[in-house]
């Protein structure tokens, strides 16, 4: 099998993270290639754990509930991509691009890594639902407010960042719907990327 590369889109309640464990699981028992999890958002995390300056900030600005600077992200995948990518990986991005800046960057990058036929897996969840899970999860930040504040951020850019391959050679777009059971929706996913 040739290396794939994915890129899951979801809301946060949507599932990404179990869908992605999932598919690395499928891909892990199809060969045995290497799949490198392009996730920021462990990243995120070490930094704040962290006894630096920036983590210093980071704390700071997350405590205000603001995103992060858009070169963040990109830096920390950047630098997963220059380590940890292989010829023969599967790559596998979550979190990233969140931007129309980040998807411009991430189309340089696939196109210099030689990577073509890239699956975009957005994983559909309404707002009532996001809503729902996002509460019944119960983290501290995890408020009514605090998610109607993530789920506009998600529509306003994160929606146009994924729009952007919409129509452009080597990137298909697979809208699934997150509302089903977790067997459902991997099952689904599969089929959508015909395997």
């Amino acid at each position: 099998m040739q290396p794939q590369t994915f890129v899951f889109f979801g809301i946060v309640g949507s599932g990404k993270g179990t869908q992605v464990k999932l598919l690395m699981d499928f891909l892990k028992k199809k060969d045995s290639k290497h799949c490198l999890y392009a996730y920021p958002g462990n990243e995120f995390r070490k930094i704040i754990e962290s006894d630096t300056y920036t983590a210093t900030l980071m704390r700071d600005s997350v405590s205000r509930g603001e995103l992060q600077p858009g070169f963040f992200p990109d830096a920390m995948v950047t630098n997963m991509l220059i380590n940890f990518l292989t010829k023969d990986s599967h790559l596998i991005t979550d979190g990233w691009p969140r931007a129309i800046p980040q998807s411009q960057t991430f189309e340089v990058m696939m196109e210099w890594y030689k990577r073509n036929d890239i699956k975009i897996i957005y994983i559909e969840v309404g707002k009532e639902e996001a809503m729902k899970r996002n509460l019944l999860r119960g983290r501290h930040d995890d408020t009514k407010e605090g998610i109607e504040k993530r789920f506009d951020e998600y529509i306003n850019s994160v929606i146009p960042a994924m729009n952007y391959f919409k129509g452009k050679a080597g990137y298909t777009i697979y809208t699934i719907n997150g509302e089903q059971s977790i067997e459902d929706v991997h099952k689904d996913i599969i089929s959508a990327i015909g395997f």
